[in-house]
């Protein structure tokens, strides 16, 4: 037998080199120690400083002790063992199941038959034009089911977009620095060019046309056919939440230039400071200000059960709407999509009971707005709790929380802690989070992991924990640090 059929066929160097170089950061290095000091202190023998582990490094609502809003759960139950529907007076009388429940329930697996079952490629049609129906609630402008599609998360609607916009390794998407690491990995994994834009951190991490209009125009002189930009709002890590004027002048650009706006706004729910514009609603109202001016800017819009008052991660739902795309190119994406044969039918009936929630009056709606109050009100209170912690660090600066489910502050370290990294082969940043997490348990992400201004550092967080007592471990481990590095 030759020595070389003994070795395996794939090794690190002969694999798709494209997965090796792409990086996530909030699922990394330090997510994954974190998981490993988990488990020991489930072992019991563990020896560490700390008595649990915090995992602010993910937006993962429920694993962080988020309750599951009743309404939804109790309909999925049903969908899930539809017996139980053959006992409606146990449900209601013993289970305290509400007679809407029972009807949601009935209505949906009188629209998908089963929840084992395949749906259509791109969802099932009812979801699809529920779906319509609170897009037109929302924006007051008309929606077509046949524009949305469903999907497992906003993630893999993002995965779809971009494999169908990316031709080859010269096609340049327009992605904000700094931004959720989906972006720049997937990019990463279709070997095509990420093109960064920075975001004004003066300006509550606002959007800077001059800044995007220098990376286009500096990519374009490279060779790159930009052709599409992405815009968070509101922002992941930064929290920020886009006013009508910033939108309006993106979609602007966008029409000048013809690039395809993709628009990611899975935590449009998340708003503490102003209000939520939509892309589709403010594009309407260009439309509708400027005939035929806007027909051909495509727009895709994506929403998703994860987050919000929603926080069903795990359950996969999401969608999204495409807006002025050419029918042939609509065609590949019903075929791209039907290539992963669909999205999880009980994560898509999730989303419909998202987009329609128990209304004013009927009988699940008190329970449904009590817990959807609780849940964001004690959101906001502990980003409150945190960005006032923050604004007492030393060499620490945070905008206030706006939205979504992040801080996103800068930190500027003692040059010694810069010299302690590089020893380590590590960005400050990173060497911080890392001595955070051995002190504290308190998994964060450096700022690197999402792109960040030459020269600064930050951290991101996010502030879905319960309590405040991990908030008062940061603060007393980052005295500790600055001393010992200053």
């Amino acid at each position: 037998m030759s020595s070389s059929s003994n070795r395996q066929r794939l090794n690190i160097d002969n694999i798709n080199q494209h997965v090796r170089s792409a990086q996530y950061a909030v699922r990394g290095e330090l997510a994954v120690k974190s998981e490993q000091f988990r488990a020991s202190l489930v072992g019991g023998t563990s020896g560490l400083p700390f008595t649990q582990v915090i995992s602010a490094n993910i937006g993962n609502p429920q694993q962080l002790d988020q309750k599951p809003l009743t309404f939804f759960r109790q309909v999925l139950s049903l969908l899930e063992n539809p017996v139980l529907l053959e006992h409606e007076d146990v449900l209601l009388n013993q289970l305290d199941y509400k007679p809407d429940v029972i009807a949601r329930a009935k209505f949906l697996l009188s629209k998908v038959g089963s929840v084992g079952a395949y749906s259509a490629s791109n969802g099932v049609p009812a979801i699809r034009q529920s779906i319509a129906d609170f897009l037109e609630r929302r924006d007051g402008f008309p929606a077509n089911e046949a524009d949305i599609y469903l999907s497992a998360g906003a993630s893999s609607g993002v995965n779809t977009l971009l494999h169908i916009i990316c031709a080859d390794e010269k096609s340049g998407i327009l992605v904000p620095i700094p931004q959720y690491p989906l972006y720049t990995a997937s990019l990463s994994l279709l070997n095509a060019t990420c093109v960064p834009y920075l975001l004004d951190e003066a300006k509550n991490w606002g959007t800077d046309l001059a800044t995007i209009r220098e990376s286009y125009e500096k990519a374009t002189a490279a060779g790159i056919d930009v052709r599409a930009i992405v815009i968070i709002n509101p922002g992941n890590p930064t929290g920020a939440s886009l006013p009508k004027e910033d939108i309006r002048a993106v979609l602007d650009f966008a029409r000048e230039q013809r690039l395809v706006v993709l628009a990611d706004e899975v935590y449009q729910t998340n708003v503490f400071v102003g209000e939520f514009h939509s892309f589709k609603k403010v594009l309407r109202e260009l439309q509708k200000e400027n005939p035929g001016k806007y027909d051909s800017l495509e727009l895709a819009s994506l929403h998703s059960v994860s987050k919000g008052m929603v926080g069903e991660c795990g359950h996969r739902g999401g969608y999204f709407e495409l807006v002025n795309f050419d029918p042939e190119v609509q065609a590949e994406i019903y075929k791209f999509v039907s290539i992963m044969l669909c999205a999880p039918v009980i994560g898509q009936c999730l989303v419909e009971l998202m987009v329609n929630p128990p209304k004013k009056g009927e009988p699940s709606y008190e329970l449904y707005q009590k817990e959807y109050t609780s849940i964001f009100e004690g959101l906001k209170e502990r980003a409150t709790a945190l960005h006032k912690a923050f604004e007492q660090m030393e060499g620490v600066e945070c905008g206030t929380p706006q939205g979504s489910m992040y801080l996103f502050p800068a930190i500027n370290l003692p040059p010694k802690a810069a010299d302690a990294a590089a020893k380590e082969g590590r960005t400050p940043d990173e060497f911080y989070c890392m001595r955070l997490l051995e002190a504290t348990g308190v998994c964060l992400v450096p700022g690197s992991g999402f792109g960040q201004k030459e020269g600064s550092l930050h951290f991101r967080t996010t502030f879905l924990p319960p309590g405040t007592q991990w908030v008062g471990s940061i603060v007393k481990f980052h005295q500790e640090f600055m001393d010992q590095y200053r």
